[in-house]
């Protein structure tokens, strides 16, 4: 890896910082546990919508004992307008009795323990990792990955190879923003069906860059 590459991706991010000087993790959470169950309920669905849902599920289920003992059809209603709920829901149960069974009840601190638990693969524990408890982690999502490949970082589509791509050009501190930073511009300049190209501040560092609209 050439230091022209370190130094663009570091301009880049520099720019990203700048243009959003606040940006956070968008889903709602007050501990570890509660990020965990909202991380796996926005799988195919926006932070909006898991934040709406889990404003009044996050009342009525409290710990992992209260997700694994309500009957799967319950679960299913009450998790519904995020989309794939029996999944969505079989995961929830199937990773509550993984806490309580192998980890009295608690989140575990560890990203390699993290990823052990049922319905939780790099993206999730990533994001646990990183928000729950300051680890360094990249999380790739959607907007990460397709950010990803239109900057030049890497050529492809397998979010394990843009996750340490991006580790290899970004330094440690910077690896949990990162995501929320790509994310973010994802949703709100280069948007998938049509990227807002004369509106992007990273116009002159992108190779996909259309100056025609």
């Amino acid at each position: 890896m050439s230091k022209s590459e370190k130094d663009r991706t570091k301009k880049i991010f520099k720019l990203l910082k700048n243009e959003y000087p606040e940006v956070e993790i968008a889903l709602e959470f007050y501990n570890p546990f509660q990020l965990l169950i909202a991380t796996i309920l926005s799988a195919q669905c926006t932070d909006e919508r898991v934040n709406v849902v889990t404003k009044d599920l996050f009342k009525k289920y409290k710990s992992p004992k209260d997700f694994f003992n309500v009957s799967n059809e319950e679960l299913e209603k009450d998790i519904f307008s995020t989309g794939f709920y029996h999944q969505k829901a079989k995961s929830i149960k199937a990773c509550c009795k993984e806490l309580i069974d192998k980890h009295n009840g608690e989140v575990p601190a560890d990203f390699e323990a993290l990823i052990k638990l049922p319905g939780v693969g790099r993206k999730t524990a990533s994001v646990i990792a990183g928000n729950a408890f300051g680890i360094p982690a990249i999380a790739v999502d959607t907007h990460v990955k397709r950010l990803s490949n239109l900057l030049g970082f890497i050529k492809s589509e397998d979010p394990e190879k843009i996750e340490f791509r991006l580790k290899e050009l970004l330094p440690e501190k910077d690896w949990v923003a990162s995501s929320h930073l790509l994310a973010t511009h994802g949703r709100k300049i280069c948007v998938a069906r049509k990227p807002k190209c004369l509106e992007c501040v990273l116009g002159d560092l992108c190779p996909s860059f259309e100056p025609a609209e």
